[in-house]
């Protein structure tokens, strides 16, 4: 191996097509192998790396050929010799973890990217590539008002302490006001294939109990008791019976005008399009009700839905309910069993709720997320999303606005 020589080039200058074709030509007519190669373009600036084998009698005149031709193309060349040592520990640490780590909100700033890259640091963990996943952003303040912007980092290497990194990025997060997803880069992130929803105060902006109650005239008591169980301060099963005994005698036909006037949460639309047309199999797993699930089935094409059936007898509510609760036990039992159904693993699934009643299958899944969530949600759950709408779940998957786009999705 003494007449072997490692070469790494690095390239750089304005975009244009033909570029890395003109110089892995010349690498190709001097029987160069190619050991690594990288490309990265911003705003139409080339960075351009290639990492190469030669032996040392072809070295000169590869690196001269390669000259004149970045010479021709108007592109800065540079060339650093690279040992067999560090070459070999390069290799090595190839066998190390490999994590994604998403930022993302309305704005993202220099010390936003600042703060996430320190703690990366701090872990000894080594960036190997960086990409902007939403689209341009707004140069005035009031351009867009719903702006996203979204950033992923590859990193690798094995963090120092896994738990201090998660803690730091939850600390940071909610001090700065944007979201932080730390995901290990393995086979399953990569082939997601069941999402389930939560559907009061995720899928919609409102807690329809909430709203019945209002019609009902006893909203000051629902809500307390509502708040109490998000919480985790009340059992949730016993804090739905009371609430739904509280609605004796209110109208059906309330339901309907409730379902019909659902605000939506920002996103909902634009993200199921996504995950419809690229084969996720979604479902709505609710404490709330199934009237108002099955609408939202109708509406935007979940696959699934289970929630809690109210009994109605002469055309009137009850205060009870028909079957067994769907508590945060059930959430979770019913997400395994559609996993199983499907032939889905458990830890190809997500799950995205915001109260306490959803940890359990926030913890089941093997992506779980907690959106706007109350702070005893976001605290437990590791992945959390509060400053955009739902389809920053499209993000946390590895999402590109711009390939969403040109899909047509």
């Amino acid at each position: 191996m003494d007449n072997i020589e490692l070469i790494l080039i690095n390239i750089s200058g304005y975009d244009r097509p033909g570029v890395t074709s003109a110089l892995t030509d010349i690498l190709a007519r001097h029987n160069a192998n190619i050991l690594d190669i990288g490309q990265a373009d911003i705003h139409h600036s080339l960075s351009l790396g290639i990492l190469f084998r030669t032996t040392s009698d072809r070295s000169g005149d590869i690196m001269k050929d390669l000259l004149f031709k970045a010479y021709e193309l108007n592109v800065k060349i540079r060339f650093t010799p690279i040992s067999i040592a560090d070459y070999e520990e390069w290799v090595s640490m190839q066998g190390k973890n490999r994590w994604i780590i998403t930022i993302l909100g309305r704005r993202l700033t220099a010390r936003h990217i600042a703060l996430v890259t320190d703690e990366i640091a701090r872990q000894e963990l080594n960036i190997d590539g960086i990409q902007r996943l939403t689209g341009r952003a707004p140069l005035c303040e009031n351009e867009e008002p719903r702006s996203k912007s979204c950033v992923e980092f590859s990193v690798r290497g094995n963090p120092c302490d896994i738990q201090a990194m998660r803690s730091r990025f939850l600390q940071i997060s909610q001090s700065e006001e944007f979201d932080i997803s730390l995901q290990e880069d393995n086979v399953f992130r990569r082939c997601r294939r069941l999402i389930c929803f939560d559907m009061d105060s995720t899928l919609i902006e409102t807690e329809v109990i909430d709203e019945l109650a209002d019609r009902a005239g006893v909203g000051a008591e629902v809500r307390a008791i509502t708040e109490s169980a998000m919480r985790g301060e009340i059992d949730f099963s016993e804090s739905f019976a009371r609430r739904v005994a509280l609605l004796k005698g209110l109208d059906e036909n309330v339901m309907r005008e409730i379902a019909e006037n659902l605000p939506i949460t920002e996103g909902v639309e634009r993200m199921m399009q996504v995950l419809k047309r690229t084969g996720y199999k979604t479902a709505i797993l609710s404490g709330g009700f199934t009237y108002f699930g099955n609408y939202l089935r109708q509406k935007f094409g979940f696959d699934y839905v289970y929630a809690n059936e109210l009994e109605i007898a002469d055309g009137k509510l009850t205060g009870r309910y028909v079957g067994d609760i769907v508590d945060g036990k059930r959430k979770a039992e019913l997400l395994r069993i559609i996993a199983q159904v499907e032939n889905i693993n458990i830890a190809q699934t997500i799950a995205v709720g915001d109260g306490a009643n959803d940890l359990p299958m926030l913890s089941t899944a093997g992506l779980g997320i907690a959106f706007h969530a109350k702070p005893k949600v976001k605290q437990t759950a590791r992945q959390s999303i509060s400053t955009i709408g739902l389809d920053g779940v499209l993000y946390f998957l590895g999402f590109k606005d711009s390939f969403i786009s040109e899909s047509g999705l």
